[in-house]
């Protein structure tokens, strides 16, 4: 199988059908093998039963994939991913928004050698206050946070090659980070602008609090990407910082005390750099505590630290039995 169609469906009934016609029809002239992954997320309109009869009807095409309940549109993803088969899987929304005739000009990218192609809605066709401008405002900041500099984190419609984004699991609203994810084990990334249409039917499941979801994560994706491997670089950086600070007032109070013979217990800023300098030594040993954990993790699961994204020449090492 070369090509995947990741889709997450909620209560979309209405745009099912549509859906599967338009991406027979954008993929039609693709000469290599593609199934199109449905997951329904716990609908609770006619959504189980239209998935279903589409499986039904072009089984060799179309698999549909159940959850017991409504678990979110991150982890309707993940099963996606998990019950696909594809070298390359394109994410897309279920509301016709999203356009599948952008699907082959994202996997020509793929040709070309990128890893990882991301949508752009450059002319989004929503809501300004609700939507487009918090969603702006989240990108620019996850750009900045993450150093992967994309116009359009929220854009579901993305190509991955499998094996950049196989080796983790995904929480929360973390569908979005995927690229950053991608880019830390040395993805290539570009983005393309895409088509964004207006939504026909249903209405749109998330408003402003995906926002403040998504910048919770960020903190989350922020410590995974950049310390996830050296957390000693984090919590021992923060107490280094910290000791630093407390030795200075310590020094200014006893330079205070021998110049201008003033007391040192009764200033509040004696009280204030001990208690700073017993946080940067915690802060320290958490460092030393958090690096066991990353060695364990690591070592218990064979994961190793690196990534191959290919090897010319020579015998391939065998594994052992």
């Amino acid at each position: 199988m070369y090509l995947s169609v990741v889709v997450p469906v909620y209560n979309e009934e209405e745009n099912l059908p549509l859906l599967y016609e338009a991406v027979t029809r954008a993929l039609a002239e693709i000469s290599r093998p593609w199934e199109l992954v449905l997951v329904d997320d716990g609908s609770r309109d006619n959504s189980p039963a239209v998935l279903e009869k589409l499986a039904q009807a072009d089984p060799v095409h179309v698999r549909a994939v159940f959850l017991r309940r409504n678990f979110g549109q991150t982890a309707a993803i993940a099963a996606g991913i998990d019950h696909s088969t594809g070298e390359v899987i394109v994410l897309m929304d279920a509301d016709l928004q999203n356009d599948p005739l952008d699907i082959p000009m994202m996997l020509e990218k793929v040709d070309e050698g990128y890893d990882v192609v991301s949508g752009w809605r450059h002319e989004r066709k929503d809501a300004f206050l609700t939507r487009t401008l918090p969603s702006r405002i989240a990108n620019r900041l996850i750009s900045s946070v993450t150093g992967v500099h994309l116009h359009d984190y929220g854009c579901t419609l993305k190509a991955y090659r499998r094996e950049v984004i196989t080796g983790f699991r995904l929480y929360g609203e973390m569908h979005r980070f995927i690229p950053v994810y991608a880019n830390s084990v040395g993805a290539r990334l570009i983005e393309v602008k895409v088509n964004h249409h207006p939504r026909r039917f249903g209405k749109a499941k998330y408003g402003l609090e995906r926002t403040i979801k998504v910048v919770l994560d960020l903190f989350t994706v922020k410590f995974l990407s950049s310390y996830a491997n050296k957390p000693i670089y984090l919590f021992g950086g923060a107490g280094m910082v910290l000791i630093t600070i407390s030795a200075a007032t310590l020094l200014y109070l006893f330079v205070r005390r021998i110049g201008w013979n003033v007391s040192v217990m009764n200033s509040p800023l004696f009280q204030m750099a001990t208690m700073i300098g017993i946080l940067g030594f915690q802060s320290i040993l958490m460092g030393l505590i958090a690096e066991l954990l990353a060695r364990t993790y690591h070592e218990s699961q064979h994961k190793p630290t690196y990534t191959v994204r290919r090897v010319v020449g020579g015998d391939q090492p065998q594994a052992e039995n």
